[in-house]
């Protein structure tokens, strides 16, 4: 696939997908969220071993693409989530291999919870998430009301989406919506040497942690200790457990190969 709205690049072992519209803030279309779709599965099931979703320009998201006021009377916003959104969400939610989030600018919106679906979101410090969508008459979608909620937690959640106010990169990794908040000057040296360590990592450990984790809201204990003991086993059978345990005992850096 040709892709015109983003831009793919494989550094070192992961592939960084940048959103590419920058004279819109990188505003989603059905176009780039065609290309999104492909470029994620793309890469969760060719030769990268972790994946950085990021933007072009100043903005790393400003949300859905509205167009003129024309095409807003005849928006069919249920379609649009139901066939573009969701299988989106769902690539990268369950892409499996690690993805990061490499917040550059605002993200707003739907762009907001694009990252928010990420495993790990790493922002500029000059970067805020915005949960716009009540500006104009709107519920947060695009996973808002699942991500917020659980990361939060129900009172910032709530304040989030009915104020609508913008949430500082520092304020996000307080509240524990983000994993970090990284200053301007040393956030692209930043997000590279994460993915690096991502993408050289145990890379079966790392899809069952995604498992495990995610599983376990909807798990009992003994459902979770459960899980917990099949996929340990899983993982235990892998070279790298056991080039992981060697290079412990050697006192060196252990050499993962992925499987």
């Amino acid at each position: 696939m040709e892709y015109s709205a983003i831009k793919v690049t494989q550094e070192g072992g992961y592939a960084v997908i940048s959103m590419n519209r920058p004279d819109v803030m990188n505003a989603l279309n059905t176009q780039m969220r065609a290309e999104l779709l492909h470029a994620v599965k793309d890469a969760g099931g060719g030769k990268a071993r972790a994946i950085v979703l990021t933007g072009e320009g100043r903005a790393f998201c400003s949300g859905q693409d509205l167009g003129d006021r024309a095409n807003v009377a005849n928006i069919d916003l249920e379609r649009t989530l139901r066939d573009e959104y969701i299988p989106l969400l769902r690539a990268i939610f369950d892409s499996p291999i690690p993805t990061i989030a490499a917040v550059n600018g605002p993200a707003a919106g739907a762009g907001a919870n694009l990252a928010l679906a990420a495993d790990v979101v790493i922002a500029s410090e000059s970067a805020v998430f915005l949960q716009a969508f009540a500006r104009i008459g709107l519920i947060p979608d695009a996973g808002g009301t699942y991500f917020l909620p659980k990361q939060v937690g129900f009172a910032r959640a709530m304040g989030a989406s009915l104020f609508a106010e913008p949430i500082t990169a520092r304020e996000a990794a307080e509240w524990g919506m983000i994993w970090e908040a990284v200053p301007d000057d040393a956030f692209a040296e930043h997000w590279r040497a994460r993915a690096t360590k991502l993408a050289n990592g145990p890379s079966v450990a790392y899809r069952h942690i995604k498992e495990a984790i995610r599983e376990s809201y909807g798990n009992s204990l003994e459902q979770q200790l459960l899980m917990e003991a099949r996929l340990q086993g899983q993982c235990g059978q892998t070279r790298d457990f056991r080039e992981g345990v060697l290079a412990f005992m050697e006192k060196r850096p252990a050499r993962y190969e992925g499987r």
